[in-house]
C-alpha cells in the first residue's frame, strides 16, 4: 500500500502557471491506492464490536500466500485448539489467521490468544496481534515470553523445507509443548524430523481448490486423530 502525505494549504486563485507547475501531482497508481487505503480504513472504523470476530472480515490475499480454510475446518481446529489448550489456556496462531478469527468468534473468555502474523491489517485487533515475518523466526516482542502458549497452531505460508525449518524455530520458542501444525502432505517427512509431528486423520478443507493436498500433524493424542 502506498502511502501519501497530504498538506493542507491554501492558495491564492491568481497562482501562476509556473507555481501550478510546481505543486505535487499524484500519479493515478498513487491516487488509487490511497483511495484503497482510506476506503479500507473506513471499513475497520465501522466495524463494532463482535463484527470484527467474523471471518471475511479480511479477506485472504493471494500475494501474501493466504488460504482461508472454510468456516468447518477452521470451526474443527479452533476447537481443538481450545480443547488442548486446556481451561485458561493460551494459543499461539501462527499464519493461521482464520483459526484465529474462529476462535474469536467463540466468545468464550476461558482462553487468550495471539495472532502472529505478517499482514498487517489483523493489527485491527490490538494487542493481540504480533507482526511475524518467519525470515526472522523469534525476532517477537519482549511481552512474548519464550515457551508461553499451551498449543502453537501454525500453517507455514510456503511448501518449502526452508519456510518451515524457519518457522519450526518459531513453534518451538513459542510452545510449553503441543503443536498442531497444517501444512503440505509433501512436508510430512521434514514436519516428523524438526518438530516431532505425527499426520492426522482429519483432513483441513479450504474455500478454494488448492493443488496440494493438505494435512494436520500434532505431537500429542488429539481429537484430530479420530473420526468424527
Amino acid at each position: 500500500m502506498v502511502k501519501v502525505s497530504l498538506r493542507k494549504e491554501s492558495y491564492r486563485c491568481e497562482m501562476s502557471n509556473s507555481e501550478d507547475e510546481d505543486l505535487p501531482q499524484l500519479s493515478s497508481h498513487a491516487l488509487a491506492a490511497l483511495q484503497e487505503f482510506y476506503a479500507e480504513q473506513k471499513q475497520y472504523a465501522d466495524l463494532g464490536g463482535d463484527d470484527k470476530c467474523n471471518i471475511g472480515i479480511i479477506e485472504e490475499n493471494w500475494q501474501l500466500s493466504q488460504f482461508w480454510y472454510t468456516p468447518e475446518t477452521a470451526l474443527r481446529l479452533a476447537e481443538e485448539a481450545v480443547a488442548s489448550a486446556g481451561e485458561g489456556g493460551r494459543i499461539a496462531c501462527v499464519s493461521a489467521p482464520s483459526v484465529y478469527q474462529k476462535l474469536r468468534e467463540l466468545h468464550r473468555e476461558d482462553f487468550s490468544i495471539c495472532i502472529f502474523e505478517y499482514d498487517r491489517r489483523f493489527a485491527m485487533y490490538g494487542e493481540e496481534f504480533i507482526f511475524y515475518d518467519y525470515n526472522n523466526p523469534v525476532d517477537l516482542p519482549e511481552k512474548i515470553a519464550a515457551h508461553s502458549f499451551d498449543i502453537v497452531i501454525a500453517d507455514p505460508p510456503y511448501l518449502s523445507e526452508e519456510c518451515l525449518r524457519k518457522m519450526s524455530e518459531t513453534i518451538k520458542y513459542l510452545t510449553r509443548g503441543k503443536i498442531l501444525l497444517c501444512t503440505g502432505a509433501v512436508m510430512e517427512e521434514e514436519a516428523a524430523k524438526l518438530l516431532g509431528v505425527k499426520m492426522c486423520k482429519f483432513i483441513p478443507k479450504h474455500t478454494r481448490t488448492l493443488g496440494n493436498e493438505f494435512r494436520c500433524y500434532v505431537n500429542y493424542d488429539s481429537g484430530l486423530d479420530r473420526e468424527l
